[in-house]
């Protein structure tokens, strides 16, 4: 009788050390959420001044400058902009009477090699030409152009040299993927926040986009490519399908 109330002492007492020093090895992890995520002022300081106009147009104004990536049904004739980035030729990208709304004499286009002659006769005076797989330095901003093109469909052969652009600005790096499907060059490349396209038909899915971006790991997910092609659902099932570590922002909404 001593030897077995001698043994459940023994055992309590174990289980109370384990309980005290491994909790974890006992008490089931709790699932993180997103609300609980720690974000950081320079985090939340990333989206300040970032919108996105309609469908993938996208205008970033940070440390006094005014940045546009594919200006498109822009409705009011600022002339703002600094720099003016185009991803390619399509008309949903590159808008010449929404160019016109936006830059200025002093605008810094950066641009595919098929639009240099279009920019030039619409009065761009400072021009960067760009392929993809380069990194460039225009201005102040530094930026890697980065292949943008399908795999399974016709309409973005990689052999149009169209790209999408990973843009350092103000300590993070900003990466608009442009018309494309899911790549092994899209995946190599290290961002901070990505805007990516979710429409499908012309581009990558919802799904393959969420796929996609779960494996890049950025800190922000913005979906653009819908309006046009695609629809607000579209960009909720991309929001949904994140991860609890990557925070999606929808920036846009189809009334």
């Amino acid at each position: 009788m001593k030897k077995l109330i001698l043994a459940v002492i023994v055992i309590s007492i174990l289980i109370l050390a384990l309980l005290v020093l491994k909790p974890n090895t006992i008490l089931k992890k709790k699932k993180i959420n997103k609300s609980e995520i720690t974000t950081t002022k320079k985090e939340k300081d990333m989206m300040e001044g970032v919108s996105l106009n309609f469908h993938a147009s996208i205008k970033i104004e940070k440390e006094g400058k005014v940045i546009y990536f594919d200006p498109y049904r822009i409705t009011e004739a600022l002339n703002d902009a600094d720099y003016i980035f185009i991803t390619h030729s399509h008309y949903d990208h590159y808008s010449e009477s929404d160019i016109k709304k936006v830059m200025n004499e002093n605008t810094k286009f950066i641009v595919t090699s098929d639009l240099e002659n279009k920019v030039k006769m619409l009065g761009a005076k400072d021009i960067t030409v760009v392929l993809p797989d380069n990194e460039y330095k225009v201005g102040d901003l530094t930026f890697e152009a980065v292949p943008s093109y399908n795999t399974n469909k016709t309409y973005h052969k990689r052999e149009y040299n169209w790209v999408g652009y990973n843009v350092l600005i103000d300590g993070s790096k900003y990466f608009v993927v442009g018309d494309s499907d899911v790549t092994e060059d899209i995946k190599k490349v290290k961002c901070d926040v990505i805007f990516v396209p979710v429409g499908g038909t012309y581009t990558m899915t919802d799904n393959e986009a969420a796929f996609l971006v779960n494996e890049m790991k950025p800190k922000y997910a913005v979906p653009i490519h819908y309006g046009v092609v695609g629809s607000i659902k579209n960009a909720e099932n991309f929001i949904n399908e994140l991860d609890d570590s990557i925070k999606g922002i929808i920036l846009w909404k189809i009334l």
